[in-house]
């Protein structure tokens, strides 16, 4: 009996590592297979890699680099889809979320309506930078200041 308790309770530990590790951002434990697209923006704010990848709030994929581009000075990110979601249109458009009021950033994707799709490899030539709080408040009170002023 005390066996048969202890390979339950060993059971229960190792299912509860395995979810944990399933939710945590580690790669090693989640699929990466599928094909890489980039796309540029000129603000990426606080997005990590390992950020997800949305489409319609379904994830489809993740973040798996972010560098600078020396000749365009603007931030590269390539993102990591599903293989399963290889038929999205070229004329995808993406842009920089935030979840929920301070929550983390993630890339959503909006589908276009071209024939063709993107390929590994291609760019998403439609983005959207991340909105950053403090850009938003500085202009505000720029703007009011500038009332007061005349």
């Amino acid at each position: 009996m005390e066996i048969a308790v202890g390979a339950f309770v060993a059971a229960g530990l190792a299912a509860a590592f395995v979810l944990a590790m399933q939710v945590s951002n580690i790669t090693a434990f989640q699929r990466t297979e599928g094909y890489t697209v980039e796309a540029y923006f000129q603000n990426v704010g606080g997005l990590r890699e390992r950020a997800p990848v949305s489409l319609s709030g379904v994830q489809i994929g993740r973040v798996s680099a972010i560098t600078l581009d020396p000749d365009r000075f603007e931030a590269r990110v390539e993102l990591t889809i599903h293989s399963e979601y290889d038929d999205l249109p070229s004329d995808t458009a993406a842009r920089v979320r935030t979840s929920g009021l301070l929550g983390e950033q993630y890339v959503s994707l909006q589908p276009g309506g071209m024939p063709d799709s993107l390929g590994p490899g291609d760019e998403i030539t439609l983005t959207q930078s991340a909105l950053v709080l403090e850009e938003i408040v500085g202009q505000f009170l720029y703007e009011q200041s500038s009332g007061d002023a005349q």
